[in-house]
């Protein structure tokens, strides 16, 4: 009986030796965790960035960052900061007829250029549930936002979409939200806000 109990653990340990799933398993848990922290670096590295480099690093905003460097706005957006950014996308600027585009990315249109960039930036680091938050608590009116170029921004809520007013009554759709960067937020908007 003796024989037959030794014999059958022995069997057992052999089992568990040969099997090797406790090895296959902590190699899976290994890759796991290296693949969890390689991911998180990827989003470190993402708000490791200031808005421009963050910008830079998006392809739906390469007009936008080339409308930054025109207006000489890229050592501003870079500064310590935060800022909110309401970053037109690609598309938002292709509504804008090619004419003025040009016009406003010659020397000539420098300073209209800045004035338009800077009407999508305010002061400080809202992020979306923020937003939302104080367009609830400003009521029907929608929440007013003072740019850094002096204007006024008004949120508004339509449906579950935030959307953004300008001066002339043109209004633009946020379509993404919370892009963080070292020096603030970025929520991407599907068109060009105009100051007046």
């Amino acid at each position: 009986m003796n024989k037959m109990t030794l014999a059958l653990a022995s069997a057992a340990s052999l089992a568990l030796v040969g099997c090797g799933d406790p090895v296959d398993d902590t190699t899976t848990m290994d890759e796991d965790v290296a693949m969890a922290d390689q991911n998180t670096a990827d989003t470190d590295a993402m708000t490791e960035g200031t808005i421009v480099e963050v910008a830079q690093g998006n392809d739906d905003f390469s007009t936008l960052v080339s409308a930054i460097t025109s207006a000489d706005l890229a050592q501003t957006l870079s500064g310590t900061g935060p800022y909110t950014v309401f970053a037109p996308t690609n598309a938002a600027f292709e509504k804008v007829p090619q004419a003025t585009r040009d016009e406003l990315m010659s020397d000539a249109g420098k300073e209209d250029l800045s004035n338009i960039l800077t009407y999508h930036v305010v002061e400080g680091n809202t992020d979306a549930a923020a937003l939302m938050q104080a367009i609830e608590d400003a009521g029907e009116d929608g929440y007013e936002l003072t740019t850094v170029n002096g204007a006024t921004l008004t949120a508004m809520m339509d449906g579950n979409n935030v959307v953004l007013r300008d001066a002339a009554g043109n209004t633009a759709t946020v379509t993404m939200t919370d892009v963080e960067a070292s020096n603030g937020v970025i929520h991407a908007i599907d068109t060009v806000l105009m100051p007046s």
